[in-house]
């Protein structure tokens, strides 16, 4: 994790809007505070849980006044995620039972109109104190990539797991496959792994993984680290705290993590999204599935996933295709840079074999520059977004 700035980053939620009017005038004289993304209401609490983990702020700053009781199971909401952010309190006055109550919850700072210029200093130097990284947060983490599709049978989970041997081959670099499909996962089976633990037993250890734990629950092929879907289909709940333990993990422990989720309106995959670096929309050049993955764009802008985030990847395309890459990129308002040929040979010949596609096809030469598009070895130069810079883009 990067060192903070002397600004702290922060996630506002007040629905009294002459309460934001007064600290945002205060912030942009004393520059403690950057508002990266706000709630004029207060949120639902999945809603509040994937913004979260999309802006990922210092601190939230959050209205005591409006509704209290509300405010406080915010708090007590966010607390329970374990998230590295810490909560301050805005009220209207100086109001010591709000103080006392919303620190009661789990808060780290409160602060009042008018909004006194030292009193925010002194507020913000402790805080920088509690957000001060340890050690093992200076860690370089890696990035998390993400596959879903919009339509089963896109081919996601093909491109996954091709994309994390090309990776592998391009950059050397270590790299690990998850399948985050929980109840019908195919990646083990097609790389015909022989391997009892998977993503459920990961998911049920979270918050005790380590080194020697962790490589119980890999298979290692191909000079990739396969972390496989479990075989009897798992129809429970994922805790979001356990899923961002997994992945945190991950991060900290490959340069690459390549995920293949299920379907996108899935909440095991909006969840997975959230905590990535960047996401691909799989969908084939039929009409249907291009008609639910552009419902699927719909719904991550309105969830607040700017498009730099996530692209669109066009699976299975044939010279014979009578929608033109123009035609589709007009149908999803974004450019289309991800264009995967149907080379049905050799990935049938890969599956049966079970191994990583043949480099020299014409598939392997389509997931080789997909790598090179992620890694920047083929194209511009790949840079990960600036946390700074994930403004959630508004309701549409």
């Amino acid at each position: 994790m990067t060192r903070r700035g002397p600004v702290l980053t922060a996630l506002a939620i007040v629905p009294d809007r002459q309460l934001a009017g007064q600290f945002s005038s205060a912030i942009e004289r004393s520059r403690t505070f950057q508002i990266l993304s706000e709630f004029e209401s207060y949120p639902q609490a999945q809603a509040l849980e994937v913004r979260l983990r999309q802006v990922r702020p210092d601190v939230v700053l959050l209205d005591l006044a409006t509704d209290p009781d509300v405010a406080c199971d915010l708090i007590r909401g966010i607390a329970s995620l374990n998230l590295q952010l810490h909560i301050v309190g805005l009220h209207v006055r100086n109001d010591s039972d709000a103080i006392l109550r919303s620190l009661r919850m789990g808060a780290s700072e409160f602060l009042y109109a008018p909004f006194d210029p030292e009193i925010q200093a002194a507020a913000v130097a402790r805080l920088h104190r509690l957000l001060e990284p340890s050690p093992v947060d200076e860690v370089q983490p890696g990035s998390i990539v993400a596959f879903s599709s919009a339509k089963p049978g896109s081919g996601a989970s093909t491109l996954a797991a091709q994309t994390a041997f090309a990776l592998r081959r391009a950059t050397s670099k270590r790299v690990l496959l998850a399948d985050f499909d929980l109840m019908g996962g195919m990646i083990g089976f097609y790389l015909k792994l022989a391997h009892t633990k998977s993503l459920l037993d990961a998911l049920q250890s979270a918050h005790e993984l380590h080194e020697s734990s962790w490589s119980t629950l890999v298979a290692p092929f191909d000079g990739v680290d396969v972390l496989a879907a479990p075989e009897t289909p798992y129809v429970g709940q994922v805790d979001a705290s356990r899923l961002h333990a997994v992945l945190e993990h991950a991060r900290l422990n490959y340069d690459w993590v390549i995920v293949d989720l299920p379907v996108v309106f899935q909440r095991l995959s909006l969840m997975a999204i959230s905590e990535s670096d960047r996401a691909l929309l799989v969908s084939t050049a039929e009409l249907p599935s291009l008609h639910l993955a552009r419902k699927a764009v719909n719904l991550l802008e309105q969830l607040g996933f700017p498009k730099e985030r996530f692209q669109i990847a066009i699976n299975r395309i044939n010279r014979r295709d009578e929608i033109s890459g123009s035609d589709i990129e007009r149908l999803f308002n974004c450019t289309v840079n991800t264009r995967i040929p149907n080379d049905y040979f050799s990935l049938h010949r890969a599956v049966t074999l079970g191994q990583p596609v043949d480099g020299h096809s014409e598939l392997g030469k389509a997931m080789q520059g997909l790598a090179g598009q992620l890694s920047g070895r083929g194209g511009n130069e790949r840079k990960r977004v600036d946390q700074a810079d994930w403004r959630a883009v508004p309701v549409v």
